[in-house]
């Protein structure tokens, strides 16, 4: 059974400021798929995938992204 992990995905603004943008429990598939995934797809915006860190105190993936910007 795969319970999965608690996930958060943090964008970091131009100014430098971070944001929360996201928070859900993925499956283990998803969290082995960021080994080839450079970018993601929230709520029809799609994000670089920068960083991420394992908050064993939280029990939670946290992700850096920043924005894709089409212009």
């Amino acid at each position: 059974m795969d319970n999965g992990i608690a996930v958060i995905v943090v964008e970091k603004e131009s100014d430098g400021q971070l944001r929360r943008i996201d928070e859900r429990t993925w499956t283990t598939a998803m969290i082995a798929s960021l080994e080839h995934t450079n970018f993601i797809t929230i709520g029809n915006q799609e994000y670089k995938t920068i960083e991420g860190r394992l908050n064993l105190d939280a029990g939670k993936l946290e992700i850096l992204v920043v924005a894709v910007r089409n212009e």
